[in-house]
This record gives C-alpha cells, sequence and structure tokens, in this order.
C-alpha cells in the first residue's frame, strides 16, 4: 500500500518506522522541508518529500500536524492521490498550549475532527490522537493477543473507516468504532479513553463515560 504521511513528529515519525517495517511504500513530509527528513529516511527506507507531493499516489494519507497547521495546508494537496483514498486525522486542540483560539471549535461547538475535514474538504477518519506514540512501536500485538490494545476510530464515511481499522489491525492494534464526526468529542484530550492504553472493553468504556462539556483546561 501507498501511504503518506504529513507530518514527522512522534506519532507521524513512528507510523513510519512502523509501517515501512511491514513493507509499505511510505512518503513523509513535514513544514520543514524533505532536507530535514534524511536521518528518519536513512533509518526507515521512506522517502522524504515535500507536502505537496505527500499525497501523490497514496491510497492512505495520514495528517498528524499541529491543528492551528491545517488551514494552511496546500490547496489541492489531495488532487493526485489514488482513486477512493483515505485520510488519517490525528490532530488534537491544545488551545493554550499551542493552537490560540479557534472559535469554530470554542463557540460554533464543532468537532476538532470536523472542522479539519472542512479545511480538508475531503471527510476524514480520526484515529491515534489519544495514542502514545512510543505505543505504535512497543505495544502491536497478534490479533487475539489478550495484551493487545485498542484504537477508537471515528468517521462519518464507513467504507473509509472500514479501510481505517483494517489498516489499523494489521499494525498490530484492535479497534473500537467510536461513531462519527460529531461523536469524536469522546476521544479528544482530557477525556477516559486519551492516552488510555486499554483493550476493547476498557476503550467501549472511555469511550461511553465521556461527557460532551470541555474541561477548562482545555479551552482558550
Amino acid at each position: 500500500m501507498k501511504i503518506g504521511i504529513i507530518g514527522a513528529g512522534n506519532i507521524g515519525g513512528n507510523l513510519t518506522r512502523r509501517l515501512t517495517a511491514l513493507g509499505h511504500d511510505v512518503s513523509v513530509a513535514n513544514s520543514r522541508g524533505p532536507q530535514t527528513l534524511s536521518a528518519l529516511a536513512e533509518e526507515t527506507g521512506a522517502t522524504p518529500v515535500t507536502v505537496t507531493e505527500a499525497a501523490h499516489d497514496a491510497d492512505i494519507v495520514v495528517v498528524t500536524i499541529p491543528l492551528k497547521n491545517v488551514p494552511d495546508l496546500p490547496s489541492g494537496l489531495f488532487g493526485n492521490a489514488a482513486k477512493d483514498f483515505v485520510i488519517v486525522d490525528t490532530c488534537n486542540y491544545y488551545p493554550k498550549e499551542r493552537d490560540g483560539r479557534i472559535a469554530a471549535i470554542e463557540d460554533e461547538g464543532l468537532t476538532e475532527s470536523r472542522w479539519t475535514q472542512q479545511h480538508l474538504g475531503h471527510p476524514v477518519i480520526k484515529a491515534f490522537n489519544g495514542t502514545y506514540a512510543q505505543d505504535i512501536l512497543d505495544k502491536p500485538r497478534p490479533a487475539g493477543d489478550p495484551e493487545r490494545i485498542a484504537v477508537p476510530v471515528a468517521g462519518d464515511d464507513e467504507a473509509a473507516k472500514t479501510v481505517v481499522r483494517a489498516f489499523i489491525d494489521e499494525l498490530g492494534f484492535d479497534t473500537v468504532d467510536a461513531g462519527g464526526l460529531d461523536d469524536s468529542w469522546r476521544q479528544q484530550p482530557d477525556t477516559p479513553v486519551y492516552g488510555l492504553s486499554g483493550g476493547v472493553e476498557a476503550v467501549t468504556k472511555a469511550l461511553a463515560e465521556a461527557s460532551p462539556v470541555r474541561p477548562a483546561t482545555f479551552r482558550a
């Protein structure tokens, strides 16, 4: 499978490591240019590219950048992606620490991924936003392993969600359907499932226990 990763931070970097180890053709980009990704490319065999090239022929595009930078992604970014390509959104809203105030999220009640989808102009599937980056390398387990951890997955496009859940299964994790994008607040920062390294039962329970009221610590 051809996979484009936009963002080479903790999550993007470790997904690059894991996906190349599984034999996928991975292109990775960041905001500073491909010349800054030479070490990651040498380590993994991934192809460092510009952001505008990251989605070229990609079956899956992972967007894993600071939320505030989503509107700055180039227009037409997905014009050369593969037919029926899927976007995985790992982004989180951190208004105090990083992103500043985003009125559509604060005042209009849009979930982070709904806001991201509007800017990208293509359906997104939210996953890995609450996963510890090191778990991507350290905690893959075969299906049926009692220690296998689960990842919540939210999105409106059921076909795309099926693709992403199979993709995560290949990475070595179970998944829990967390509903549509308007339900994805259940996996935002400071919810019970955020940062939880648990199995299907624990993740399902944590999603059910989430409150729609964003804590004051996560408001601008």
